[in-house]
C-alpha cells in the first residue's frame, strides 16, 4: 500500500433472520443428530429468512447499521459492492436493488460472486478504489439467503447452512492503519466440488432439472474440507509475510466459519489462544460471503477489538477461491478525509 491512501473499515452491521433452526428441528427432518452435528461441523443452530425476504432484504438491514456506525449517510456512498452467490435476480445485480432501498443515488453497484470468500474479494475491490483516490467511501456487504438453494432431503449439506447479511463501510483511515495486505487465490479445476449446476446458462430451468434437484447447492464435503484446511493457512501465512507481522502479533482471527474443525487446525498451526479468535458457526452455520462481517461486527460489538489490533480475516469456498487480510485495526477517518 506504500504511496497510496491508507484504508480501512469506518463501520460495521450485521443482520440474522429471526427464525431459528436448530439440530433439533433437522432430527425430525432427515436421518441425523444434534450429537452427530456437532461433533463433525460443531454448528448447533442457524438463521433461516421467511419466504418473502430475499438477499437485497438481509442486506439492507445490514448496511444500514453499518452506515449508522460510521456516521456516514448512503448518499454519501460512491461505490456498493455485495457479494452474494444467492442474488434477488440475475438481474439487476442485487447492489442496484440495495442502491434503491438506500437512497445511495450517487453510488455506483455492482455485485461479485466468490462464494464463501466473496466478502474478502469485495474489500480487496474496494480498497483499490479508495486507496488510488477515485472514492471516498465503498459499502461492501456479504450476504446470503443459502436456506432457498439448500435441499433438506440431503443430510450432508442441509445442517450446514444458514442466512445472514453483514457489511462493512470503507474509507481512509490514519496513515499506518487499515489494511496491510492482501491475499486472493482461485483453482477453477475444483469448481464442481463445491457448486449449484442449474439455473444458468449451462443448464437453464427446465422441468428435468428441477425434478433432478439441480437447482439445490451440491457438495463434496472430504475434499472441500481439505482444501479447507490448507488454504487457510497458506493465505493466512501469506499476509503475515507480506505486513512484515509475527504469528504472534495477531490479536484477533476472524474466519469463514464453516467448520469448527477446519477454524481449530487454523487456531493450532498459528498458536491461537480462544480469546484470539471470533468463532459463532455454533449459532448460525456457514453464511457463505456474510460469515466473515457478521463475525467481525459481533467481536467488535463484544469489545473485542481496540484500536491498534492486528486482524486477520481469512476464508475458502467455491470456485475454489480463498483469500486474506490483515487489518490493522482503526475507524478514525484520516485528517481532512471528512466532508
Amino acid at each position: 500500500m506504500k504511496g497510496l491512501r491508507s484504508v480501512g473499515i469506518l463501520g460495521t452491521g450485521s443482520y440474522t433472520p429471526e427464525r431459528v433452526l436448530s439440530n433439533f428441528d433437522l432430527e425430525k427432518m432427515v436421518d441425523t443428530s444434534d450429537e452427530w452435528i456437532v461433533s463433525r461441523t460443531g454448528i448447533r443452530e442457524r438463521r433461516i429468512c421467511s419466504p418473502e425476504q430475499a438477499s437485497s432484504d438481509l442486506a439492507y438491514e445490514a448496511a444500514k447499521r453499518a452506515l449508522e456506525k460510521a456516521n456516514i449517510s448512503a448518499e454519501q456512498l460512491d461505490m456498493i459492492i455485495v457479494a452474494t452467490v444467492t442474488p434477488d435476480m440475475s438481474f439487476p445485480s442485487t447492489a442496484c436493488l440495495l442502491q434503491e432501498k438506500l437512497g445511495a443515488t450517487k453510488a455506483a453497484a455492482m455485485d461479485l460472486s466468490a462464494a464463501c470468500t466473496g466478502f474478502l474479494y469485495g474489500i480487496t475491490t474496494a480498497t483499490q478504489f479508495i486507496a488510488n483516490g477515485l472514492h471516498k467511501y465503498v459499502l461492501v456487504v456479504g450476504v446470503e439467503t443459502l436456506s432457498k438453494i439448500t435441499n433438506y432431503k440431503d443430510r450432508n449439506t442441509c445442517v450446514l447452512f444458514g442466512d445472514g447479511a453483514g457489511a462493512a463501510v470503507l474509507g481512509q483511515v490514519k496513515d499506518g492503519y487499515g489494511f496491510q495486505s492482501f491475499e486472493l487465490g482461485a483453482d477453477g479445476s475444483g469448481g464442481s466440488l463445491l457448486c449449484l449446476p442449474a439455473g444458468g446458462s449451462r443448464i437453464p430451468a427446465s422441468n428435468e432439472s428441477v425434478e433432478n434437484n439441480l437447482h439445490y447447492l451440491s457438495m463434496a464435503g472430504g475434499e472441500v474440507f481439505k482444501f479447507a484446511v490448507r488454504v487457510m493457512n497458506s493465505a493466512t501465512e501469506a499476509v503475515l509475510s507480506k505486513a512484515g507481522v509475527a504469528r504472534d502479533e495477531i490479536d484477533l482471527l476472524v474466519p469463514h466459519q464453516a467448520n469448527k474443525r477446519i477454524i481449530d487446525s487454523a487456531v493450532q498451526r498459528f498458536g491461537l489462544s480462544e480469546e484470539k479468535v471470533a468463532i459463532n458457526l455454533d449459532r448460525y452455520g456457514n453464511m457463505s460471503s456474510a460469515s466473515i462481517p457478521v463475525a467481525l461486527d459481533e467481536a467488535i460489538a463484544e469489545g473485542r477489538v481496540k484500536e491498534g489490533d492486528n486482524l486477520i480475516l481469512v476464508g475458502f469456498g467455491g470456485g475454489l477461491t480463498w483469500g486474506a487480510t490483515l487489518l490493522k485495526w482503526c475507524t478514525t477517518p484520516a485528517e481532512g478525509s471528512v466532508e
